[in-house]
């Protein structure tokens, strides 16, 4: 039977994107809008997925009591309303729509930008007045003015190209951007203060974090040119709004431009009162094409996370191609059961994790295959979820530093997995390869040479290289009427010491009354049971 996925729509989304959702017979879809933190806490407990825009907040207490919640889409850029932290300590994946409004948003600021200039919004209501006074609305020409732009992703990117187009001299600032990305967009860059000191317009297209909260503040305000103007299309809590207020107040600045605000709607903002000040109530993306492109996409990557676990767009995950994707999907099964039996393996602290690629494997990101890994590896010694989004934020919680590293050298095999893990003074290595690029085997532990399919029950031992081990493992076994369906014997690799290994497949969980008979065999070093 197919597994059916709750989907609950708490914000307005376009109806293109729902009947979308509703058309998938894996997803159940609810509609229920305007819920406030407690509502919302009531009602998410059973679904898998909520998709919001801007106007409902999820809270860390709303992701705590999703228990079922597996995935939270933003229709729209920002995701300064869902805690994201929240949701990736709870291995929730995180998606936003940030390219589908882009055009939109960047037609806006050019809107914005025109209409400081020439005093539209102003002239409008003189008219509709009865005043008739064209003298008092001289505005400024934007050729050959100087335009700064901060966050030089996709809008920054479309408002730098149309700015252009408008014969404008552009800067750019992003620490995040090559200055030669910069370059291909007529855009010159430059330092955060360079910009603001030289610009007679200054737009911002960043996302608003800890470090941009503010960041045009009345030390900045203060060090723009006067007579300058500001735009805000992206989030309201990156300007300080009494100080722009008061800039504009004492004539500092000739205007501002914002679309968004710190509080929505800006009640008691002093810049209400301001006839300088051009304000839009969150327009970014109110445009038809807009609307239904936000939905569109978030409905459809919703619903590929639920039914194929496909997460190329998430904000919580890094960003790797489909086709990066697909081919390193069967070496993440790998990884993930190299995790397991390493984590089976290391009965002491962990303090490091080391995932190395070899061959052919070693073209790809590393970074989804050392996550399953420490999905592997965490799995079973933690109580709550692990999966690939937060398994790097537990790992670092446990006190486990995580490293990668890649080699095109093949080791013995066409592709190769090698999974160490460091407690105090011991180094714990498997490895595993697969054949025919898509059937995973486990082909070492530490110096020993194995061959095994990483799937079912184990018994694995460390002993005495001597005769009647096998024998008296075999015994215990019957005994419990437990079937060895697959056995391994192995010998240092290295040629040396006087030891062996024994890595057993058995039909059933063997009780923990015969894992202890078995570890106190005389020849008998090490002996551990588990499922991969």
């Amino acid at each position: 039977m197919t597994e059916t996925f709750r989907v609950l729509i708490a914000d307005p989304i376009h109806e293109d994107g729902r009947k979308l959702l509703e058309a998938n017979s894996a997803l159940s879809v609810d509609v229920q809008t305007g819920l406030d933190e407690s509502a919302l806490v009531a009602r998410i407990p059973p679904y898998d997925a909520l998709i919001v825009r801007s106007k409902t907040r999820v809270t860390a207490p709303v992701i705590s009591a999703g228990a079922a919640l597996k995935v939270i889409g933003r229709a729209g850029i920002g995701v300064d309303n869902i805690d994201v932290p929240a949701a990736t300590e709870r291995g929730i994946v995180v998606f936003n729509t940030p390219d589908a409004n882009a055009t939109t948003t960047a037609e806006l600021t050019i809107a914005h930008l025109l209409s400081l200039s020439r005093h539209l919004p102003q002239a409008d209501r003189s008219v509709r007045s009865g005043v008739w006074q064209p003298a008092r609305y001289v505005g400024a020409e934007l050729a050959g003015k100087t335009i700064g732009i901060i966050g030089f992703g996709t809008i920054g990117r479309l408002v730098a190209a149309r700015a252009a187009g408008l014969k404008m001299r552009v800067l750019a600032y992003d620490p995040f951007v090559a200055p030669e990305i910069m370059a291909q967009s007529a855009a010159e860059p430059t330092d955060l203060d360079a910009l603001i000191a030289e610009a007679d317009y200054v737009t911002l297209h960043c996302p608003l974090i800890e470090k941009t909260r503010n960041l045009i503040d009345a030390d900045r305000l203060a060090r723009m040119k006067r007579g300058a103007r500001l735009i805000n299309c992206a989030r309201g809590g990156l300007v300080d709004e009494a100080a722009l207020a008061a800039a504009l107040e004492s004539g500092h600045l000739a205007g501002a431009a914002l679309d968004v605000f710190v509080k929505e709607p800006p009640k008691d903002s002093p810049l209400l009162a301001l006839d300088s000040v051009v304000l839009t109530p969150h327009l970014g993306a109110s445009t038809e094409e807009a609307q239904q492109a936000v939905s569109v996409r978030i409905a459809e990557d919703i619903a590929r996370f639920l039914t194929t676990g496909a997460a190329e767009a998430a904000v919580n995950l890094p960003r790797i191609s489909s086709e990066q994707l697909g081919r390193a999907r069967p070496y993440q099964e790998l990884a993930r059961a190299l995790g397991r039996l390493v984590g089976a393996l290391c009965d002491a602290p962990i303090k490091e994790l080391v995932v190395r690629l070899f061959g052919v494997v070693a073209e790809l990101d590393a970074r989804p295959i050392t996550a399953e890994a420490l999905v592997g590896l965490l799995s079973k010694r933690l109580a709550g979820p692990v999966n690939r989004v937060n398994a790097g934020h537990l790992a670092r919680a446990q006190g486990i530093e995580v490293r990668e590293s890649r080699s095109e050298q093949a080791r013995d095999y066409v592709s190769l997995v090698e999974v160490s893990a460091v407690t105090e003074g011991v180094t714990t290595t498997v490895a595993g390869t697969l054949l025919g690029g898509r059937l995973p085997r486990l082909v070492r532990i530490d110096t020993y040479d194995v061959e095994a399919v990483p799937k079912g029950h184990f018994l694995f031992t460390r002993h005495s290289d001597q005769p009647g081990v096998v024998g008296a493992l075999g015994g215990i076994l019957a005994r419990e009427r437990i079937n060895i369906s697959r056995m391994h014997v192995g010998v240092d690799g290295n040629g040396g010491g006087d030891t062996a290994i024994a890595l057993i497949s058995i039909s059933a969980p063997l009780p923990e009354t015969a894992l202890a008979e078995i570890a106190a065999l005389p020849p008998i070093a090490q002996a551990v049971t588990f499922e991969l």
